[in-house]
């Protein structure tokens, strides 16, 4: 698979001159994600570097559910000659420093499609309709077309976010020739410390594995016509928290014992089901 391409800040001195039309795509904050579809029909992922041959990391985890169920293999098939020919890159969307609307923001978002055969990247317009072709989100667009002489990165007013009441965590810009740089949001506040102690299952799993997201989850299973289990309502719910509450919780550097927390949203969802 083609690995993430660099993407400097605008003012370092790493960042391309771009020339010609510019899009401005929001930049969500999140972990790098891409796929490729086997011939098998099986889907590849990795991160920004590597390959994810066993383990998902647990933030990805909601992303790589999605993108397995919403891609249209058939579409891609119909496409290409060569499904392999193709990498499709983009964000796992998970909390950092902003609570975004988890129920409107895609668990992933679709950022650049690379095509082996052509030897590049897709320019932005065509990137934004083949994710759509096969059941993914792009990226949102800020502005498209946008003359390079008429835009100027120093000063530039942060537009607000697609996905939640508040400024976008960055801008990245994009021209037809491959060029990208972002403009990052450094004035969006750190996550404050959640007071829960990741290292007690007990605690973490009160914190979490509320009624609301129990609910969530079994909307969800029952939208795609199952009925809620306790392991699936278990397996869902813990992909959501790993997603909504990372930054909050999981990324302070205390060690979660998972076989305990899975242990206890597992009781937790027996309880939600009456059982």
């Amino acid at each position: 698979m083609k690995e993430f391409p660099p993407l400097p800040a605008v003012d370092d001195d790493a960042a391309p001159t771009f020339d010609g039309h510019l899009w401005l795509l929001e930049f969500v904050e999140g972990t790098p994600l891409r796929f490729q579809l086997r011939a098998s029909g099986a889907i590849r992922f990795g991160g920004e570097r590597r390959t994810y041959d066993d383990s998902i990391p647990r933030p990805c985890r909601r992303a790589v559910r999605h993108v397995r169920e919403r891609l249209d293999r058939e579409a891609l098939r119909g496409a290409v000659d060569d499904v392999t020919d193709l990498t499709f890159l983009g964000r796992a969307t998970h909390r950092e420093r902003i609570d975004y609307d988890w129920d409107r923001l895609p668990p992933f978002l679709g950022v650049d499609v690379w095509s082996a055969d052509a030897g590049a990247f897709r320019p932005p317009g065509a990137v934004e309709a083949i994710f759509e072709r096969l059941g993914l989100d792009p990226v949102t667009a800020v502005e498209r077309e946008v003359n390079s002489r008429d835009f100027d990165p120093v000063g530039y007013e942060m537009p607000e976010s697609a996905w939640y009441d508040g400024p976008a965590a960055g801008v990245v810009i994009r021209d037809k020739r491959g060029n990208r740089a972002l403009v990052e949001n450094s004035e969006i506040s750190t996550q404050s410390d959640a007071g829960v102690d990741a290292a007690d299952a007990e605690s973490l799993a009160d914190t979490v594995a509320t009624e609301q997201r129990f609910g969530r989850v079994a909307a969800r299973l029952r939208e795609r016509g199952r009925e809620p289990t306790v392991d699936g309502l278990r397996e869902r719910l813990l992909e959501d928290a790993y997603r909504e509450e990372h930054g909050r919780l999981f990324d302070g550097g205390q060690a979660v014992d998972e076989s305990a927390f899975r242990t206890a949203v597992a009781r937790r969802a027996q309880r939600f089901l009456g059982e």
